[in-house]
């Protein structure tokens, strides 16, 4: 475990970052009788994870605050109504903003079945929070504890809505990738990004969508929403957020935010 002093920013002042090391382990690798799992804690500075596999299927979501997940080229941002479902075995790296209280179920390989054979967004509706939180009452028994395991293996489902940013990775593309993620309030166009690289918008908007599985426009949408998550976790207002992630008004920010995260950006920044 290493622990350094964050730079200062614009989010606010320095705070100390832990970078955690685990290690990588095959599915199965390592006993685990259980079925269901529980496991929080709430961070009180960044926290960075090496890349890492664990033994066992493993949901990430948070009670509060933001965190994120990485498996490649691809960004996960984790909040308390979108989760992360992710198997057995895959290799991926992490981090939380100060303040986060992550929650995880871990689900046996052995005992349990994977929703998924890659890892995916799992919305957390308040019948499965219910029924997570059930299993992590003291003294349940276990008939109560095997039959609130089965309701939730039978209601845990993916969710079509992700905060997902795949990461481009040709050279025509990945800097308009780096521009935006340094700097989410860049306003140029696919059209002004296309003259500056000396090729046709066509060819642009067809590298975005074979790279990337999404347009350039819901593309920027959620790098946004992922810089704005941050954010607001650190305690920024939402007036100030909507302007340092390109939106000309806080009540345009809110509507896009909640579109695509389904929380108002008061609710998520009070929460």
């Amino acid at each position: 475990m290493r622990v350094t002093p964050a730079g200062t920013g614009e989010a606010g002042p320095a705070t100390t970052r832990e970078t955690r090391s685990l290690p990588a382990h095959a599915p199965g690798a390592v006993d685990t009788p259980f079925v269901i799992q529980g496991y929080d804690e709430v961070v009180s500075h960044d926290i960075l994870w090496d890349a890492h596999s664990h033994p066992f299927h493993e949901l990430l979501w948070n009670e509060r605050g933001a965190s994120c997940a990485v498996v490649g080229e691809r960004i996960w941002t984790i909040t308390p109504t979108l989760g992360l479902w992710m198997p057995a075995g895959t290799l991926h790296s992490g981090s939380a903003t100060a303040g986060t209280w992550l929650r995880a179920g871990f689900f046996g390989f052995r005992t349990t079945s994977s929703i998924s054979d890659t890892p995916v967004a799992v919305e957390i509706t308040p019948l499965l929070r219910l029924l997570l939180e059930r299993l992590g009452e003291p003294g349940l028994a276990p008939s109560s504890r095997a039959a609130t395991e089965a309701l939730v293996l039978d209601v845990l489902a993916p969710s079509p809505r992700e905060l997902l940013v795949q990461l481009p990775t040709s050279a025509l593309l990945r800097p308009i990738a780096d521009a935006i993620r340094e700097d989410p309030a860049d306003r140029r166009t696919l059209a002004d990004w296309a003259a500056e690289l000396g090729v046709s918008t066509r060819t642009v908007t067809r590298a975005f969508s074979a790279e990337t599985g999404t347009s350039f426009v819901r593309w920027v949408a959620a790098v946004r929403a992922q810089r704005a998550i941050d954010l607001l976790t650190r305690g920024w207002d939402v007036e100030s957020v909507a302007e340092q992630v390109g939106y000309r008004s806080a009540s345009a920010f809110g509507v896009a935010f909640r579109r695509t995260t389904g929380l108002t950006p008061g609710a998520f920044r009070s929460g």
